[in-house]
């Protein structure tokens, strides 16, 4: 089953947004998919509730109030997590996961904070072991700024893969109205945000974005 986690202590930055999308993608691709939500705020599960009418279904786990047990015909385990996490409880969800995606938004306090949490990560066992593969996207991005330029340079300037940039655009609350992701909308309407994906997905569905 493959495994992947949507991580980021700094609340804010789209990691719903981001793990919804996913979950999107890869059921209307014919996969059976599982989104663990660990934050007890339930973003993810309010995302699902609103889903209700759509297909492919989703399978919602409420991951903050017990322990998550995905079905065993689950081909993606997608976990959306809280903010804040640090020390043990970084430890221990890094160890769920294959891999873990980063979303850090263009801003001077996310940028820093990006910083700090990605320094932390690097030095957990299981990332510094390569059992786990890192990559990072840039969030809510209007690329005509001089701040997206900075968070550009600074995501560049690291030592994990920089695999996407996701602009800033009324479409992906218009899909999570109706929980819906990206890839269940009408592709006239969102041709420009599933090009921005095309990285993003071919990267995790690449041998590199997998622990060996």
């Amino acid at each position: 089953m493959r495994t992947i986690m949507v991580l980021n202590a700094k609340g804010g930055c789209g990691k719903s947004t981001l793990v919804t999308n996913l979950a999107s993608y890869y059921a209307s691709k014919g996969n059976s998919v599982a989104l663990a939500d660990l934050d007890e705020q339930g973003s993810t599960m309010q995302w699902l509730e609103a889903r209700q009418d759509v297909q492919p279904a989703i399978q919602g786990i409420a991951g903050w109030d017990g322990p998550v047990r995905a079905p065993k015909d689950a081909d993606v385990l997608l976990y959306d997590t809280p903010a804040a996490v640090h020390g043990k409880q970084l430890t221990d969800l890094v160890r769920r996961a294959q891999t873990v995606v980063i979303p850090v938004l263009p801003s001077p306090l996310d940028i820093r904070a990006a910083a700090h949490f990605i320094g932390d990560l690097l030095t957990v066992g299981r990332v510094s072991r390569q059992e786990v593969k890192l990559a990072v996207v840039a969030n809510r991005v209007r690329e005509n700024t001089r701040v997206y330029h900075r968070l550009y340079r600074f995501l560049r300037s690291l030592d994990i893969p920089f695999v996407g940039v996701l602009r800033d655009t009324q479409n992906y609350i218009r899909a999570a109205e109706y929980g819906r992701g990206i890839f269940e909308m009408a592709p006239s309407m969102v041709a420009q945000d599933l090009e921005q994906w095309t990285p993003v997905v071919r990267w995790l569905n690449s041998k590199r974005s997998q622990p060996e």
